[in-house]
């Protein structure tokens, strides 16, 4: 059994598109059942996967005995081909390309519910994307279809979907300038308890490529140190023999963007901690050699009347030679809160006031800022650069309705830091055969993180 459908919801609930559904039984054997016989009360089993994404929500129902991480991943993957064709997924982008998407939906699955034609290549030799579209109407109203092609590869003769021997990558492909950019961009998510002590630590990271080369090249990409990735999984393109025996990777990419792999990090003893507790290290708190170190400290203190609190939030960073960039702390106040009043600063700062439905405040010196969402009761604290090594505080206080306030004993925490990663992988070469060119190429590591920080 496969997936049942996929539905497009705006953000009301209303369905704004969706895929053809599997057809029914049909009714004729249902006709050779004896009448006499009782019906069954246990109806087949089913769940709907769904997910948030921009001002949409995307469901996948399925029913029977199949695995919900098959709708889940088919969730993203279709996500995936939603932003590549269209740059981000909204609902201005369902409405203006209605037609494509409809396309999207009768490619990617097919009538039993099984994941058909996913891969971005293969698609766009199936479906035009809106701007290539454009040009082929424009040029067929002109009669003018030498324009066609713009600043991206120089196509040879035209050529049929699914014509070139590699399932991932087009046939004649050729560029002007031949460059391979390689990101490695990995994720903390992390959950840390009121002594700042980590209770669990984990790194995801992705090798995020961006191929603009001509003809078939053959990359081999290899590592001073691979052995900081674990569970590793890898692109279809990826000789898997090659990286069992050598631990490199090597490989004929697709065209334009795509993920080369994925991997978990965590330290050497990590993965032997489930082999022996030690008894006298505190319940549910891991040793400090088998956790990823937090990049920032936090220190929150509440102090709570009978319907009113005031709260004192800061915030450290522990790197010495990198900023944090694009720090978001979130913390919900609790139901009836309101007045809310906030001080914003890193060694000085400003008093942001507000009566609206979204209160917001900003410190001139310092450039943080704060919002409180009254529908959500949530207070957002926004940095958008913390140098090394500083403080920042948010200061204030409000009142409640409920008595006594309960605001959250968890901050929710995210940031980003450019050209850094946890794992410290680096790359020791990035060679490219079988073309005559020399290509352009680069390799970058940036650093995100989930973090929840309890106190």
């Amino acid at each position: 059994m496969g997936i049942d459908g996929l539905i497009i919801l705006d953000n009301s609930g209303r369905s704004v598109i969706q895929s053809g559904f599997r057809s029914t039984t049909p009714a004729y054997p249902i006709l050779q059942i004896d009448a006499v016989q009782h019906p069954s009360n246990a109806d087949i089993p089913s769940a709907c996967c769904h997910i948030a994404c921009g001002d949409l929500r995307i469901l996948c129902p399925i029913s029977g005995n199949v695995d919900p991480l098959l709708g889940f991943a088919f969730i993203r993957t279709f996500v995936d081909v939603f932003e590549e064709y269209f740059g981000g997924v909204s609902l201005a982008a369902v409405k203006e390309n209605f037609d494509v998407v409809y396309q999207l939906l009768e490619e990617t699955l097919d009538s039993v519910g099984h994941p058909l034609t996913t891969s971005h290549n293969a698609l766009r030799d199936i479906v035009l994307p809106p701007s290539l579209f454009s040009k082929l109407v424009n040029a067929a109203l002109t009669s003018n279809l030498a324009g066609i092609g713009g600043s991206g590869p120089m196509h040879g003769p035209p050529v049929g979907p699914f014509s070139s021997p590699i399932p991932w990558r087009k046939a004649g492909l050729k560029y002007a300038s031949n460059e391979l950019y390689i990101d490695i961009a990995e994720e903390l998510r992390a959950i840390v308890n009121k002594q700042g002590v980590p209770l669990s630590s984990n790194v995801f990271g992705k090798l995020e490529a961006n191929c603009r080369l001509s003809g078939t090249p053959d990359c081999v990409l290899t590592f001073t140190n691979p052995q900081v990735m674990q569970d590793t999984s890898f692109h279809p393109c990826v000789r898997l023999q090659r990286w069992t025996r050598e631990k490199s990777m090597s490989f004929v990419p697709p065209d334009g963007h795509f993920v080369l792999s994925e991997y978990r990090y965590a330290p050497s003893s990590t993965l032997a901690k489930f082999r022996g507790a030690n008894p006298s290290s505190s319940v549910g708190v891991l040793p400090s050699k088998e956790v990823v170190p937090v990049p920032f400290a936090i220190k929150a203190k509440f102090e709570i009347e009978d319907t009113a609190a005031s709260f004192n939030v800061t915030f450290s960073s522990r790197l010495t030679t990198r900023p944090i960039e694009n720090v978001v702390v979130e913390f919900s106040l609790g139901e009836g809160a309101h007045a809310i009043k906030c001080v914003a600063s890193r060694e000085s700062g400003g008093l942001g006031r507000g009566l609206s439905s979204l209160e917001t405040g900003m410190s001139a010196s310092s450039m943080a800022s704060w919002a409180f969402d009254s529908r959500k009761k949530v207070l957002r604290w926004e940095i958008p650069n913390v140098p090394p090594s500083t403080h920042w505080s948010l200061q204030g206080s409000f009142a409640a309705s409920t008595t006594p306030p309960r605001p959250s004993h968890a901050l929710q925490v995210r940031f980003d830091i450019q050209s850094h990663t946890f794992s410290a992988l680096k790359v020791d070469q990035l060679k490219i055969t079988g073309e005559g060119y020399k290509p352009y190429k680069g390799v970058r590591g940036r650093s995100s993180g989930n973090v929840e920080w309890r106190w």
